[in-house]
């Protein structure tokens, strides 16, 4: 049993408890990081809400993710690209309608943000689909170089020319191409709200937070009310896939992640179940680029490399495949740590020793280490450039968890085929068992 688990039982809500305890120490290491920084009160409130926002898109899609390879085995290393098909298609079918003279280039077809949300979850399954098709035939390694690969082509079909401009249904539309895209549609929570009859009373609760954040406090109730939502997404997609892993279509999948050929042999028709899950998980990741990249004003093709599959999968490792709870363990851990840690640590390092001086090169770094075993200024220099050797240090937590901790911190959990657990008797049975047996003795 892992340190993990054993902290886990000791907690209330076990492994839910876990996660708890996990995000209450990340947002204090970050409250106390802003302290010594000397953030003010607004500063600390924007690191809180940067801390929630990552947190919560990185749960989402370590969570879409377990769906594909923790429940059904499926190796899919295009994330980035169901991502990009998501917030394109919203921004295709939601931007206003092209105007001469205006800011945005192209424009949309001006539909509601809703029906954008739900075409370009729509279109990530459709992509999933054309992609699982011919791909699910295919050996593990097989899926994953089909998927890279419609990532890289989806990414370069967002940068083509082509598709930079183009008419639909009569409406000057497009890509944007290398220029990037701007997401000029109503504000997401203006939308959300105002769709609700809530969006007066928000301002109000704005209005009234001046007072304690003064000089517009919009935009930090916004990013904090923004964070939360996401978290409160990141529920519907645990209780979704917590019941998609205990309905009979997820043991069939736990049980093609198992042994496929069994699960055949059985009469489970294997490659409807896998097309199925791999459209499912596609949606999901769809709706999770969307929710990042929403709010963000602009969004480039560029964005969206191969890198942000790799993070998404390092988060998944690190919580453990199979685990819905470790997969949002593994997104807070990765967002906190990995993700934003660097940054916030290389700014307390300095805050902490401000007359440290760092070489400008690696040459005078390492020469006082090798010369007179002095290595002070390795560590200066190692600090601060930690923001680029950020890559270096995921690379290194990785090899550590392949070599002592392969199931992450809470997967590889066995699990149980039938829906009810059948290794427990209640006591009632046990003294009814008991009585027929006198009875037959007698």
């Amino acid at each position: 049993m892992s340190i993990a688990d054993r902290f886990a039982e000791r907690l209330p809500g076990g492994d839910a408890g876990l996660v708890v305890a996990v995000l209450l120490g990340l947002y204090l290491v970050y409250v106390l990081s802003g302290e010594i920084i000397g953030f003010e009160l607004r500063g600390q409130l924007n690191s809180i809400a940067t801390l929630t926002f990552y947190v919560a898109v990185f749960a989402m899609l370590a969570l879409a993710l377990n769906l594909h390879w923790g429940y059904t085995g499926l190796f899919n290393i295009g994330v980035v690209g169901f991502m990009a098909v998501g917030i394109y298609v919203l921004a295709l079918v939601s931007k206003p309608v092209y105007e001469p003279g205006g800011a945005a280039q192209v424009g949309g077809l001006g539909l509601p943000l809703i029906v954008g949300v739900v075409a370009g979850m729509a279109a990530a399954a459709l992509l999933g689909l054309v992609i699982a098709l011919p791909a699910l035939r295919l050996r593990a390694d097989y899926l994953a170089i089909v998927t890279i690969a419609m990532s890289e082509i989806v990414r370069f079909t967002f940068l083509s020319s082509t598709f930079q401009e183009f008419q639909l249904f009569g409406k000057r539309v497009g890509f944007g191409g290398g220029s990037g895209l701007i997401l000029d549609y109503r504000d997401p929570l203006a939308a959300l709200f105002g769709a609700v009859g809530l969006w007066d009373p928000y301002l109000g609760v704005v209005a009234a937070t001046e007072a304690v954040v003064p000089r517009n406090p919009k935009p930090v109730v916004d990013g904090l009310v923004w964070g939360v939502l996401l978290l409160v997404v990141v529920a519907g997609y645990f209780w979704l896939l917590k019941r998609t892993g205990e309905s009979p279509f997820g043991r069939v999948l736990k049980a093609i992640r198992e042994d496929e050929m069994v699960a055949n042999s059985l009469g489970k028709d294997t490659n409807g179940f896998k097309i199925k899950s791999f459209m499912l998980g596609c949606a999901l990741m769809g709706l999770a680029g969307i929710l990042w990249y929403v709010g963000q004003g602009a969004v480039t093709p560029n964005t969206f490399r191969p890198r942000i599959t790799f993070f998404v999968w390092i988060a998944l490792i690190i919580g453990g495949a199979g685990s819905n709870t470790g997969s949002i363990l593994g997104g807070a851990l990765f967002a906190g740590l990995l993700y934003q840690g660097p940054r916030y640590l290389k700014s307390v390092i300095e805050e902490l020793f401000p007359g440290a001086a760092a070489p400008n090169s690696f040459g005078p770094a390492v020469s006082p280490l090798i010369s007179g075993g002095d290595p002070l200024p390795f560590v200066w220099y190692t600090l601060d450039n930690v923001r680029q050797l950020q890559l270096v240090i995921m690379g290194l937590v990785l090899i550590w968890l392949m070599h002592n901790r392969p199931d992450g911190l809470l997967g590889h959990r066995k699990e149980s085929a039938a829906s009810i657990d059948l290794m427990t008797r209640t006591a009632s049975t046990a003294e009814d068992a008991g009585g027929q047996g006198g009875d037959e003795d007698a």
